[in-house]
């Protein structure tokens, strides 16, 4: 049977913190599934966790990536100017957006279309692989499924603050060790992308 593509549309903010937590806030207003985010958490002790709002965005993303423990709990995303606030029953999580990359001044002379192709991705990923060590653009996921990640602009994020599971998060640090959800971690600098994903199941 010929593959599917599945494409969403939207930001993904790699968060680090002094605790050792590091968050992967993902938002997605434009998806085959309906509009929704989620938060994939890793803990100091590497314990992997997600966090869904609705079962089919759970199953969808529980079949594509690697966690240790599953949550289903309803979760809430604001922006409010730069700040963008993260809420469900285990994690609070406030960032703030600073100034666009020199990585995202330089996706943003790419037309749109032509970044979020699965070979532009294709041809990007080496590039990826030696400018953000453990950042990759293309590669295989959970059953059988193929992934390519289509970045249109990126923004350093200066400040984090919040809790999970009751737990303090600490202050703003980098994405180290990376997290280890799927092939690709975000940067190890804390940054929000503007991203295409676009996953292919057979």
């Amino acid at each position: 049977m010929p593959s599917t593509r599945r494409r969403f549309r939207g930001h993904i903010a790699g968060l680090g913190s002094t605790s050792g937590t590091r968050v992967v806030v993902g938002h997605w207003p434009d998806t085959p599934l309906g509009p929704f985010s989620d938060a994939m958490v890793e803990t100091a002790a590497g314990h992997r966790v997600l966090l869904a709002p609705r079962p089919e965005v759970r199953d969808f993303i529980a079949a594509t990536y690697s966690f240790d423990e599953i949550r289903l709990e309803p979760v809430e995303l604001t922006v409010a100017g730069q700040v963008w606030s993260f809420r469900s029953e285990s994690l609070a999580a406030d960032f703030t957006a600073g100034r666009r990359t020199a990585l995202g001044a330089a996706l943003r002379c790419v037309p749109g279309r032509v970044a979020a192709s699965p070979a532009w991705c294709t041809v990007t990923d080496p590039i990826a692989r030696v400018a953000m060590d453990g950042v990759r653009t293309r590669g295989t996921a959970g059953n059988g499924r193929r992934e390519w990640y289509g970045a249109t602009d990126a923004r350093g994020v200066v400040e984090v603050a919040g809790a999970f599971d009751g737990a303090d998060l600490g202050t703003l640090a980098d994405v180290d060790p990376p997290c280890r959800f799927g092939f690709s971690s975000t940067p190890r600098r804390p940054t929000l992308t503007t991203v295409v994903t676009t996953v292919e199941q057979p």
